[in-house]
Formats: structure tokens, C-alpha cells, sequence
């Protein structure tokens, strides 16, 4: 693979890593991962894209190379702002693919700024950090509760990245040694005695009381204009194919759904080549996939 060059932006003061591929005169594509992951992850599929777009992928605030929130907010709006500034960064509209928690932020601001979207992909994003009901006072006490427990504690340290690796693998089965080193790697930071992940221990603390309930979300599903595919794997923990007993397709204007056999929840690492294929069929032909 090739080297990406890597740049940082800012966002609510705070300084976003972002890294490139490819031709910055093609169209921009901007790769979105998901809650407690990092930028690099999509480095297999930004080299699959580079022939027909200026690939970039961001480390999410709190993520990877990126600043960690002052207050830890790490919600979907302030998300939303972030995505928002990159996009006006490369000129002010973009294909975009979002991943999980990326997912969500991507179909949020597309809801927000609907000119600013080119074309979306969400993979498995549809129905994260949602509401169903008004919060209760249970849950606002479960989150205040996992805050402060946060706020106690301390990075677990690996010993080794394959330590790291190996702790990879066990959370995510369908990873291979050789990406589950890769994602190690890029999602570490080395200290005295080993390494720990990059991520702010804060990202545990998230909670949907910090998005928009579900019937908030509606309202800006329905306002994306640009074509809208969604990607979920068949051997997902989610369903994120069904939400709320609707098709999610169903709940914006233009959209389809695709379900890749064989992958979990990261589709694009279970079956990279059957993913890409997906998703270029739909860039190049936005009308469908079938």
C-alpha cells in the first residue's frame, strides 16, 4: 500500500488529523469510522478508490491523532460540526462513506447540510445513539454514574502490539492477525511499559443522551437529498437492516439497502472486495445497485 500524506484541520478549537490519497483534482470521498476506531482502518479501502477519487479519512475527535474533547463531548452533534468543516475544506460537497458511529454522524449531517453531499454510505450507521423514548431518570443516572466511573480510571496497557492484536481478535473474530496488527498499530500510542489505545477513555462515557431521540433523527433523515445506500453485514451483531420494524431504507427519499453476505458488523474488513464492489457500483451508477 501506499503511504497517505497526512494534514489536520480545526473544529470547535479543537485540531482534527486527517489523512489523503490520490489526485486532489478528482472528486473528494471522505471515509467516516466508528466509535473507539481510528482513521487508518480504512487504509485497504481508500487505495481501492484512488482511480476515481481524492480519498480522505479523519480521525474522529478523541480519536486516533485527533485532540481530545476538552469537557468530553463527543456526541453526534459536535460530530456533525466536524464533518461539516472537512467537507468545506475540499470544496464544499462530497461522496461520503461512514461507518457504525460514522455512519450516524455522516447521516446527520447530511440531514443538517444536504447540499454539502455528493453521495452518502452508511455501513451499518442507520439507528445508532438513538432515542426511542424521552430520557428517563434512570438513564441519566446510569450515564452520570459510567462518567464518573471513567473518571476514576486509567488506560489498560498492552505489553506488546501483538498483546494489542490479540485483544483485537477477540473482540472482532472475523479479523485476520495481519489486520488486526494493522489496526493495532495505527490505534496505539507507545508509553513507558507498552502501549495503550488512542482513543480518549472518555468515548465510554457517550451516551445517546447526547444525540437527538429517534424521532428527532426522522426529521433529518428525510431531509438528505443526495442517493443514500446502506450496507449491512449478514452475521452483524445489529440488525441494523430493520429499524424501529421499518426497512431502513424506507425512512429517507432516495436510498437502497445491500446486505453482504458473510460479513459482520465491519463489512468493509470481513468482505473488503464484495464492499467496494457495492459501494462503486453506486457511486457510478447512484440510481441503484441492482
Amino acid at each position: 500500500m501506499s503511504e497517505p500524506k497526512q494534514h489536520y484541520f480545526q473544529s470547535q478549537r479543537l485540531k482534527i488529523n486527517y489523512w489523503t490519497w490520490g489526485d486532489t483534482t478528482k472528486p473528494p470521498m471522505i471515509l467516516v469510522h466508528g466509535g473507539r476506531d481510528h482513521a487508518r482502518m480504512w487504509d485497504y479501502v481508500a487505495e481501492l478508490f484512488t482511480d476515481i477519487f481524492y480519498v480522505l479519512a479523519y480521525d474522529l475527535r478523541g480519536h486516533g491523532d485527533s485532540e481530545w474533547s476538552r469537557g468530553s463531548h463527543y456526541g453526534i452533534p459536535e460530530n456533525v460540526l466536524d464533518l461539516t468543516k472537512l467537507i468545506d475544506l475540499v470544496g464544499g460537497r462530497a461522496t461520503v462513506i461512514g461507518h457504525s458511529f460514522g455512519g450516524a454522524i455522516t447521516l446527520m449531517t447530511a440531514g443538517t447540510f444536504p447540499d454539502h453531499f455528493e453521495r452518502v454510505i452508511s455501513i451499518e450507521g442507520a439507528g445508532a445513539w438513538a432515542n426511542q423514548e424521552p430520557v428517563t431518570a434512570d438513564e441519566f443516572r446510569a450515564w452520570a454514574m459510567q462518567s464518573l466511573k471513567v473518571d476514576k480510571g486509567s488506560s489498560r496497557v498492552y505489553t506488546s502490539l501483538e498483546e494489542a492484536r490479540d485483544r483485537m481478535q477477540q473482540a472482532n473474530p472475523q479479523f485476520s492477525p495481519e489486520l488486526a496488527l494493522h489496526l493495532a498499530q495505527w490505534g496505539t500510542n507507545k508509553i513507558e511499559g507498552g502501549y495503550i489505545w488512542k482513543f480518549d477513555p472518555w468515548i465510554y462515557a457517550r451516551s445517546s443522551l447526547h444525540s437527538l431521540r429517534f424521532d428527532e433523527q426522522q426529521v433529518l433523515w428525510n431531509n438528505v437529498t443526495a442517493p443514500v445506500l446502506h450496507i449491512n453485514g449478514s452475521d452483524s451483531h445489529f440488525n441494523r437492516a430493520i429499524v424501529a420494524g421499518r426497512p431502513v431504507e424506507t425512512y429517507f427519499k432516495n436510498a437502497s439497502a445491500v446486505t453482504i453476505d458473510g460479513a459482520g458488523h465491519w463489512a468493509h474488513h470481513d468482505q473488503l472486495n464484495s464492499t467496494v464492489a457495492t459501494i462503486r457500483k453506486f457511486v457510478e451508477f447512484p440510481e441503484g445497485t441492482s
